[in-house]
């Protein structure tokens, strides 16, 4: 794993947890957001501040999260579509 892969986990996993009120060491690749009690509008704005921080855009849409391209279902699944994100920004 090369340290940009590691430093956008890293990242993720700090907005989320300042998003749950945690500890980054509180949050694993395996929580999913319900687990760490974020809601709906934390989603929202861990989404807008993981945009802000990597300077890309999220395909989520909050109205219908169910109906967008982006996985929500854990941590690590949410840290994966950063990664693709953010690799295909800087391509």
């Amino acid at each position: 794993m090369d340290t940009s892969t590691k430093s956008i986990k890293h990242r993720v996993i700090e907005i989320i947890a300042e998003q749950a009120v945690l500890e980054p060491s509180d949050v694993t690749a395996d929580s999913t957001l319900e687990d760490l009690g974020i809601d709906s509008l934390g989603l929202v704005e861990s989404i807008f501040a993981i945009e802000e921080a990597f300077d890309i855009s999220v395909p989520f849409n909050a109205n219908a999260p169910e109906e967008s391209d982006f996985d929500i279902s854990s941590v690590a699944s949410i840290v994966t579509g950063i990664e693709k994100l953010v690799a295909e920004q800087h391509k």
